[in-house]
């Protein structure tokens, strides 16, 4: 029988191969095969016993009526040192050691270099100096008078090109769309503006964010700053690679399938998926289009997602699936971060992380290790569908995606890259049988999750599978698709897109490449709070820090 080519594919080879699916009988076969690779068949064969109900309603199931939990009161982790965190910058303005005017245009500055390093590893795809000079001014002047509106005033961060921001064109990683800058922000990137935070500029995507590995050929995609021949993982690229290079401490990305957790992972920073509605989607590029995006926020430790979380969470009657979030008490996260995990339940199902490589285990398994020692308690477990979250995560956002880019199949097909063309033209020959059956499959792994977090405060997994991914010039260029690549870096990130739970990546140590590893911490509905303590927990002993790539920037200069 015919199999498709292992491994990558690139060039001619790749060329070849989406004119067949596209425009020769041969698409037929090519999908067969497809379906049978990505393990879509397979989940035809379960037993109906696996499946639920049809959902109705993408909310996030919630195992416990309540999170309460007594603290430790260990107070906030304690870090020095580079990449610098925002409350480290807080902390230099309040002593004058620098000013946001400063540092803005030290980290502008930086990110023009990094831009012109060969390959590049520049984070910014857009460039707001004028405003960025403007806010952090208007900063310094709070900040002098003692009327600080929070506690990342000064601090400069950047957003996504997939999210719209004033003045910029919001284009999502792609060759066609429109130059025009758009006229307002999206909701999370006012609500960081109106807390003083200052932003610097716009970070590049993998098109469409329907790669998670980090390549874009209409893009000059920053690669890893740990390895320029590695890839630094994707959609949230630019927002990964300018929080590692030290540009920002703190960058907003978007998640459908491990968009901001993978390249966290993969370029050694923090990076959360809250809950499904914590944040309002209000201004995202192409609303509606999947049940699945979440944005959050990438940064140097668990403190930054806290104070990130915290400003840019609340409803919004533009984004209905943001009015079933609860509000959070004020400083909850903050005050979350010193419980420490003395009691706390850590389910993990070693059959799961079997699957991962064994360096990565190793570094999980020592932070893991960590937690025990500071009196939390692993317990093990034996799970049905949660292997299962592959294939259905792919039906599920491969499907919505395919609808919702229906005007852009029909005008602009043959102006996508060619993995992303080979992807929804594969996708075409999925029926609407294969969507329906795993939004049932999706509706029994949502309930199993319950049940098991009902016993349980957290899961935990690796973020990947295998470390970052090598590439040339020529694929980054030209572009390339890795279908083992891309299984293994997406093997842990669906389960919770699909369940719409909160789950962040913390950077755990290196595998054998000298890589960094990423350990994902996954939470009940609406309870960042404790995964934001296991992560805290994870920097008080040491087992996780931000690691500082060799040409990162000290914004204190």
């Amino acid at each position: 029988m015919p199999t498709l080519p292992v491994g990558r594919l690139s060039g001619r080879a790749l060329d070849a191969l989406v004119t067949a699916v596209r425009r020769t009988p041969a698409r037929g076969l090519v999908a067969g095969l497809l379906r049978k690779e990505l393990g879509i068949d397979a989940l035809r064969e379960l037993p109906s016993s696996m499946r639920g109900w049809l959902p109705f309603s993408h909310a996030p199931e919630c195992a416990r009526k309540s999170h309460g939990r007594s603290s430790l009161d260990l107070g906030v982790p304690e870090r020095d040192g580079l990449p610098r965190s925002a409350r480290e910058l807080s902390q230099a303005y309040a002593r004058g050691r620098t000013t946001p005017e400063e540092v803005a245009r030290r980290a502008l500055a930086r990110a023009r270099e990094l831009s012109g390093r060969v390959p590049s590893l520049g984070p910014l795809s857009g460039y707001d100096d004028a405003r960025a000079r403007s806010a952090a001014l208007e900063s310094q002047a709070r900040i002098a008078n003692g009327s600080a509106r929070s506690r990342l005033e000064g601090v400069p961060f950047t957003a996504k090109e997939e999210l719209d921001i004033e003045g910029f064109p919001t284009r999502l990683g792609t060759s066609y769309r429109s130059h025009a800058p758009v006229a307002k922000d999206a909701l999370s990137v006012a609500r960081l503006r109106r807390a003083g935070a200052v932003l610097i500029g716009q970070t590049p995507m993998t098109e469409f964010g329907l790669s998670p590995l980090g390549g874009n050929p209409h893009r000059r995609m920053p690669r890893n700053p740990h390895d320029p021949t590695r890839l630094a993982g994707g959609s949230s690229t630019g927002a990964a690679v300018a929080v590692a290079t030290g540009v920002a401490p703190l960058s907003l990305g978007a998640d459908a399938g491990g968009s901001i957790r993978v390249p966290a992972a993969h370029t050694g920073v923090f990076g959360i998926k809250p809950t499904y509605g914590r944040i309002p989607t209000t201004g995202l590029g192409e609303p509606g289009v999947t049940s699945v995006v979440h944005l959050g926020p990438l940064a140097t430790c668990s403190l930054d997602l806290a104070e990130f979380l915290q400003i840019s969470a609340g409803a919004d009657a533009d984004d209905p699936a943001s009015l079933a979030a609860p509000p959070f008490a004020p400083d909850e996260l903050y005050q979350a971060l010193g419980r420490g995990v003395r009691g706390l339940r850590i389910g993990v199902d070693r059959d799961e992380w079997a699957d991962a490589s064994p360096a990565i285990r190793r570094a999980c398994n020592t932070a893991l290790e960590a937690l025990q020692a500071d009196g939390a308690l692993v317990v093990e477990l034996e799970t049905k569908l949660l292997k299962w979250a592959g294939p259905i995560g792919v039906l599920t956002v491969g499907l919505e995606a395919l609808v919702g880019l229906a005007p852009v199949r029909k005008k602009h097909m043959d102006e996508l890259g060619l993995d992303v063309q080979l992807a929804l033209a594969g996708l075409e020959s999925f029926g609407p049988e294969d969507y329906v059956d795993a939004q049932r499959l999706r509706s029994a792994l949502r309930s199993e999750l319950a049940e098991i977090l009902a016993n349980v405060d957290v899961l935990a997994f690796p973020t990947t599978a295998i470390g970052p991914l090598s590439v040339t010039d020529a694929e980054a260029r030209f572009g390339f698709i890795d279908p083992p690549g891309l299984k293994a870096t997406c093997r842990y990130a669906f389960l919770a897109n699909l369940s719409g739970l909160p789950a962040a990546s913390a950077p755990v140590g290196s595998d054998d490449d000298g890589m960094p590893v990423g350990l994902q911490i996954i939470g009940d509905a609406w309870d960042e709070a404790c995964v934001l303590q296991v992560l805290a927990a994870l920097e008080r002993s040491g087992a996780a820090k931000a690691r500082a790539p060799g040409m990162v920037l000290d914004l204190l200069g």
